[in-house]
């Protein structure tokens, strides 16, 4: 009885290998790992933008476009402090830290010293600043030619950090740019 319980359970675990060795993946369903569909250019990414803790009023949202000759970074914050605020492209998209650190450093992957958004030298994630006026509100609209939303160096999954102060974009490693008032993590948006 139990070599027939032994074939039985043997062969069963042989034809469920079997049929996952056969799958195609043409499941759309089926996750590749790789946070993009199978065989997909990411042409336009998001941020939806939340304040750290102390911070809740300030909201918004960042797209990341791909056009010819870069990706077209736009964004509209509410609720900052009137004056500039650094404005960085970060290593993870983990925003589960109330204020903002467990998105680490600023995205570098060519280990590049700290710069401003045309510098000819310049981390990956260096976008400079916002600037917000009396009312609160921040908008940027700028062409990067430096970040990519797809290959080795995607920003897609990273995240988004807003700073309290200036980026003095000179300060090494990080332009001084204070504490961290916003965060979001940029994701895949749909085409429209």
């Amino acid at each position: 009885m139990s070599r027939a319980i032994a074939f039985i359970s043997t062969t069963a675990l042989a034809i469920i290998v079997l049929v996952a060795a056969c799958s195609d993946g043409a499941d759309e369903n089926v996750s590749t790992g790789s946070g993009a569909a199978p065989h997909t250019t990411t042409t336009k990414a998001i941020v939806q933008l939340a304040g750290t803790k102390g911070n809740e009023a300030i909201a918004g949202k960042i797209t990341f476009t791909q056009q010819e000759g870069g990706v077209l970074v736009e964004a509209t914050v509410a609720g900052l402090a009137a004056g500039k605020h650094g404005f960085h492209i970060h290593q993870l998209g983990d925003v589960t830290c109330l204020d903002g650190k467990c998105t680490k450093g600023h995205w570098n992957p060519t280990g590049a010293k700290h710069g401003g958004p045309d510098a000819a030298e310049r981390h990956h994630g260096d976008l400079g600043n916002l600037e917000a006026g009396a009312d609160g509100k921040a908008t940027y609209k700028r062409v990067d030619k430096m970040i990519q939303l797809n290959g080795h160096d995607s920003i897609v999954g990273r995240g988004i950090i807003i700073h309290a102060g200036a980026d003095d974009l000179t300060s090494q490693p990080t332009g001084a740019a204070g504490a961290r008032v916003a965060q979001g993590v940029i994701g895949i948006a749909e085409e429209k």
